[in-house]
């Protein structure tokens, strides 16, 4: 979804810029204009082979190209110790129609990744539950998003409609897309059927945005509820998915007007309603807890699932005559679901990230970051039966959480290189060590190193 934002948004954003973000589709005069930091700027006329891309521009369609790759690696704890190399080549369309066709007010877009990688982190070393980068997903070619948005004449009113994502535009803080483990929370990425509509994943869905004037926007949107599993049924995002349980997802966002002092926040406010069937993690149909040897080991069921969520941005300092993207952010998320049907109940994350205070280094970024998830209470407590029906060597899982400390050096404009440690407690929540089950896996240290490429 990253280039969904560079392209479509009037206020350019990319990994690791700070500031509010409003996602209404570029109007036509303003689409060379907010053209995002591109490393066409420093190849002179090898940037634009035979004018090309100015010729398309012209005509409403502007293409960019993001190509991510990193190397990581587990030094201490997990199951497995080593490096991985992980890579994403993202190529991103989008169509101003009303300058190409003469369409007032729509617009077109698409994107597809090449993912590309060794081994998932996550899943290989710690079978965790929390993202160690956001970029991981099974090695495949496929499609992301493919849309039509229509526009009112003054802006204030869009309707999206085709294969779409929710984690562009739900539950996302502008502030935190500096951190590779910043990505889908993982309340609802743990707990949504295939992990819900969001990267690498998509799904059919319609979504309404009303932004009356610059600082309030509101948000609602309904998808086809289940993408498919992305190793196995949806491996080339072309299985466009109908017949699923509906996920329905609303956001108020509530933006502050910079003061004389420069700085600025925004407030996000949300939820979403899951229709589908969830099995209950602790009691069978009939009552008894599943680990009871006289459960008949179905799953009572639940009518959906559901979650509130909350999202703050703050800029807290500006330095004289430094930009808007200058200073100390501050940013916090946190969500809660019913803990009888959901893996995890409560999760938060937050973090402070410093941008434009190096001497000589204007665009350099940094930051310090964590991540907290809680494991639902009926989880929880059929942990603690399986100890009293069965074995009393079984471990009861509690929370998972992450700290992240990173550096994005900006070498140029649309190249940026980022060091990154991330420190891993109990994860999977507190599961058992395959190889010493007597024992949950160990919390460990990654360390890695991130560049990107825009075109």
């Amino acid at each position: 979804m990253a280039l969904a934002v560079l392209a479509a948004s009037p206020v350019k954003s990319e990994p690791g810029q700070t500031g509010a973000v409003d996602d209404r589709p570029a109007q036509s005069a303003s689409l060379e204009a907010d053209r995002p930091p591109s490393i066409q700027d420093s190849l002179g006329a090898f940037g634009d082979p035979g004018g090309f891309r100015s010729i398309t521009t012209a005509r409403g369609i502007t293409y960019n190209l993001l190509y991510t790759n990193e190397v990581l690696g587990n030094v201490a704890g997990g199951v497995r110790r080593g490096p991985i190399h992980a890579g994403k080549l993202e190529a991103a369309l989008t169509v101003d129609l009303d300058r190409l066709v003469g369409w007032t007010g729509w617009a077109a877009f698409a994107n597809v990744f090449q993912i590309h990688d060794t081994g998932g982190l996550r899943d290989r070393s710690f079978q965790r539950l929390i993202t160690v980068s956001n970029i991981e997903a099974y090695p495949s070619t496929r499609l992301s998003e493919l849309w039509l948005e229509r526009t009112s004449e003054n802006g204030n009113l869009s309707l999206r409609m085709g294969q779409l994502v929710a984690d562009g535009e739900f539950f996302s803080s502008d502030t935190g897309k500096i951190f590779l483990s910043n990505d889908w929370p993982t309340i609802t990425g743990a707990n949504l059927p295939s992990g819900g509509p969001a990267y690498p994943l998509s799904t059919p869905g319609l979504r309404l945005r009303w932004t009356p004037d610059g600082s309030v926007s509101a948000l609602v949107a309904i998808f086809n509820g289940d993408p498919g599993n992305q190793a196995s049924v949806n491996r080339t995002g072309l299985n466009f998915r109908l017949n699923d349980a509906p996920l329905v997802m609303g956001e108020v966002q509530l933006r502050s007007t910079p003061g004389a002092d420069g700085l600025r926040g925004s407030v996000k406010l949300g939820g979403y309603r899951h229709f589908g069937q969830f099995d209950d993690y602790r009691f069978d149909r009939s009552g008894l807890p599943l680990a009871n040897i006289d459960s008949n080991e179905t799953a009572k069921q639940h009518a959906g699932t559901s979650g509130i969520y909350a999202v703050l941005d703050k800029h807290l300092y500006r330095p004289d005559g430094g930009d808007e993207d200058a200073g100390v952010f501050a940013y916090t998320r946190v969500s809660t679901s019913p803990s009888d049907r959901n893996l995890v109940d409560l999760w938060a994350d937050g973090g402070i990230v410093v941008a434009g205070l190096v001497p000589n280094r204007p665009k350099d970024t940094f930051g310090l970051s964590f991540i907290y998830a809680r494991i639902g209470e009926n989880a929880r407590r059929f942990d603690q039966d399986r100890m009293s029906f069965a074995s009393p060597f079984d471990i009861v899982r509690s929370y998972e959480a992450t700290i992240e400390l990173t550096y994005q050096f900006n070498l140029d404009p649309g190249w940026t290189v980022q060091p990154d440690i991330q420190y891993i407690f109990n994860p999977g929540g507190g599961i058992v060590d395959p190889s010493l089950p007597s024992r949950p896996i160990r919390g460990g240290a990654v360390f890695g190193i991130r560049s990107t490429l825009t075109y």
